[in-house]
């Protein structure tokens, strides 16, 4: 300890700290709103993220809290369930968390197709903006994006004509000071969120001018915002699709907390992060949150990018942010509720514009087409559908894709000069994905043709392939065509009997 405030460690945490909560606190009130929640939960959720997971978590500079990529499974699961659901829900989602953790399980995360992240992160980011321009109107979002567009014409008509004009206007200006702060920004000043700034402005000058707008509206005890779980709640877990919400809130989690610390890990030059104990300490948090009633948590990259770009230099920071939103949440709810609803809608609509990355389809074309493709059919699949469904559509096209790309097969006829002779070449994997690729170029052999079929760079043949020479071989007598091949050797290239 005396090294950490002689070095000036504690100084730089100090900062960092400050900053990161004045990220953290309208970020947190307004996922929650989003999430159909009351703000108070996603204060809590942030202090949990704080002082618990910063304490030990595998990732020191990383800060933890509510997520708008969870904001949408959060919202759709309370319409459908109810509120009382939604903590059973995240504690067995932590719990599972941990156990991964404890299994060692975090680095296979890793494993994740970018792709598929980044279009689950795009997807996610329309939604947002879909639900968040209702709510910009002082009106409530529905549970389906695709609803939440049609219904938008009919949203705006109403607002034009009635006070939710007031509402837009203090969204609008609120996304306007963010950019021209995003763009004007003094050097000297970079450290000051333009979220703050916004959110400061607008209240102030709506509570001058006394605009009637939806205001936030935190309790003024914060353990009034705490709901145990009941054994009623718990019994809903027997439910196989709260079973599944809770898979999927600790599958998404999990990812995206690792692979915002894979991120977070490029931009400081300090401790890596322990995969597993990340993990771990997520689903402790998780376990927390669901505990209490709070809104499920991850690591979050634009809080932890602050972090680092503070200057933080250990976990003391993170804790530190932690205990200024109980600070401000104890003693200071009179000041949250002067808030506008529509402002914290504006700095969320903001946010998933900035989630929404169109750029990124030719950035991944680079890798290829098909990861462009990817991208694309997730993020559309997300919208369309819902979070769970969009996800396996992308993970389901990226292992079709790795199959494709797994099994090239080049199979080339050379006619020699001696007439009547030639050679079949099968080089890379024959799987049944080429089956009529090899089909057309057998069908096309000449008759009264000796072919010698060389199998030497084969690396692997499956069952399909197999048969489809075997029938070839039978069928080719009576077309006069002689074929010259080592069924032993081919043989031995059948999946689960190759030989080195």
């Amino acid at each position: 300890m005396k090294g950490y405030f002689s070095q000036g460690l504690f100084g730089r945490d100090l900062l960092g700290s400050i900053v990161v909560f004045l990220v953290a606190l309208p970020l947190c009130m307004g996922i929650a709103i989003a999430s159909g929640m009351p703000p108070a939960t996603g204060l809590v959720t942030g202090i949990i993220g704080g002082l618990a997971v910063g304490a030990f978590a595998g990732s020191p500079l990383q800060v933890s809290g509510p997520a708008a990529g969870l904001a949408v499974l959060v919202f759709e699961l309370v319409q459908r369930y109810g509120v009382a659901a939604l903590g059973p829900v995240v504690l067995l989602a932590g719990l599972i968390q941990v156990a991964a953790g404890l299994c060692r399980v975090g680095i296979w995360f890793r494993m994740t197709s970018p792709a598929v992240v980044s279009g689950m992160l795009s997807g996610i980011g329309i939604l947002i903006v879909a639900s968040q321009i209702h709510v910009m109107l002082d009106a409530k979002p529905l549970a389906r994006g695709l609803e939440n567009f049609a219904a938008l014409p009919g949203a705006l008509a109403i607002a034009l004509r009635g006070p939710g004009i007031a509402a837009l206007c203090v969204g609008l200006a609120t996304i306007g000071i963010m950019l021209a702060w995003e763009k004007f920004r003094p050097s000297k000043l970079r450290f000051v969120p333009g979220a703050l700034l916004a959110v400061v402005a607008v209240t102030a000058t709506v509570q001058l001018l006394g605009i009637g707008v939806n205001l936030v509206n935190v309790p003024a005890s914060l353990a009034s915002a705490i709901t145990l779980p009941t054994f009623d709640s718990m019994r809903g877990l027997l439910d196989e699709n709260l079973l599944i919400a809770a898979v999927t809130f600790a599958f998404i989690a999990s990812a995206e907390t690792l692979l915002s610390a894979a991120a977070v890990d490029r931009m400081h030059n300090g401790e890596r992060t322990k995969y597993d104990k990340e993990l771990t300490a997520q689903g402790v948090g998780n376990m927390l949150c669901g505990l209490l009633g709070a809104l499920p948590m991850t690591g979050v990259i634009v809080r932890s990018a602050a972090n680092v770009q503070a200057g933080s230099a250990t976990r003391m920071a993170t804790i530190l942010h932690g205990a200024w939103l109980l600070v401000l949440a104890m003693l200071l709810p009179w000041l949250l509720n002067m808030t506008p609803v529509s402002c914290l809608a504006g700095i969320l609509v903001f946010t998933g514009v900035k989630m929404v990355k169109f750029r990124q389809v030719k950035e991944l074309a680079v890798y290829g087409k098909g990861t462009a493709v990817v991208y694309m059919a997730t993020m559309v699949a997300i919208v369309a559908t819902d979070l769970l469904v969009g996800v396996i559509i992308g993970f389901g096209l990226s292992l079709f894709r790795l199959a494709l790309l797994s099994s090239k097969l080049r199979a080339d006829l050379h006619e020699h000069d001696e007439p009547g002779h030639a050679t079949f070449n099968l080089k890379g994997s024959a799987t049944f994905l080429q089956v009529p690729a090899m089909a057309r170029k057998l069908d096309a052999m000449r008759a009264n043709t000796k072919v010698t079929v060389d199998i030497t760079e084969l690396s692997h043949v499956d069952q399909a392939c197999l048969e489809l020479l075997k029938e070839w071989e039978r069928n080719a007598q009576s077309r006069g065509i002689e074929i010259v091949l080592d069924w032993n050797q081919l043989d031995e290239r059948v999946e689960g009997r190759q030989v080195a």
